[in-house]
């Protein structure tokens, strides 16, 4: 497997971002990890066995980034609009750095030219970071792979809520989101799959919540719940990858 590693200055953040990418050629997908959570731990945690199949026959190539949680979700004696501020600094270097470095990384790779998409992928708290990207930017992610995300900023600000953290919580602004927004055709023209299991420490309410917004507004996202053996684990991780990926790796 292709791997190269990257180390950039981040005027979103002020300070130097790793990230690491897996693969020669095809789709490119940005991968969140789990909470405090680091590159590479795409690669530690055996993921890169999982989406194997697929890097290596050049259907995709997996982008591994840091998050910066210790600091703002996980920081649970921070300031909250500090917090706040400081998270939606990281969802800037995300849109503003790392998808344009990607899609010319990606465009170059497979001698394409304005490649117009890329996927978005996490589980637990990276899936409440995907899911928050993809529903926030679906003009920069035509993908999303979320499993086992809790969807509510309470999770990390408490009962703090200002104008970021509300925009950073999508049971609260989809809730909200206008029936006539242009976003809902993107949603509906494009491919999303939000998943949770509904065993051991699972936390499906927001899940079931956010459903319950997409029905209600004609949202066509793929909420799947598994089973009450299905647990917030590893194993049953890479179980979800190999179901949904081909459905997302289509055209």
């Amino acid at each position: 497997m292709e791997t190269q590693y990257f180390k950039h200055y981040s005027p979103a953040l002020g300070r130097d971002m790793e990230c690491k990418i897996y693969g020669h050629a095809g789709r490119p997908v940005i991968f969140i990890p789990c909470q405090d959570g680091h590159f590479y731990d795409f690669e530690n945690f055996k993921m890169t066995d999982v989406w194997g199949p697929w890097i290596e026959s050049g259907q995709c190539m997996v982008c591994a980034i840091d998050t910066i949680d210790l600091e703002t979700w996980s920081n649970r004696h921070g300031d909250g609009r500090w917090k706040a501020e400081r998270h939606e600094a990281w969802m800037r270097y995300i849109t503003d750095e790392v998808v344009p470095f990607l899609r010319n990384y990606a465009n170059a790779k497979n001698g394409w030219e304005g490649y117009p998409g890329v996927m978005v992928f996490g589980c637990s708290l990276g899936a409440t970071h995907a899911a928050n990207l993809y529903l926030r930017r679906p003009d920069l992610f035509d993908r999303l792979l979320a499993l086992s995300g809790i969807y509510t900023a309470e999770y990390g600000f408490g009962g703090y809520m200002d104008d970021i953290v509300y925009q950073n919580s999508p049971v609260h602004y989809m809730a909200n989101f206008p029936t006539d927004h242009p976003y809902i055709g993107m949603y509906n023209q494009q491919k999303a799959v939000i998943c949770v299991g509904q065993g051991a420490w699972e936390i499906p309410d927001t899940t079931k919540r956010l459903k319950e917004i997409f029905d209600q507004k004609g949202i066509h996202i793929w909420v799947d719940f598994w089973g009450y053996d299905v647990a917030h684990d590893w194993d049953w991780w890479y179980k979800q990858v190999v179901y949904f990926l081909p459905y997302l790796l289509q055209n």
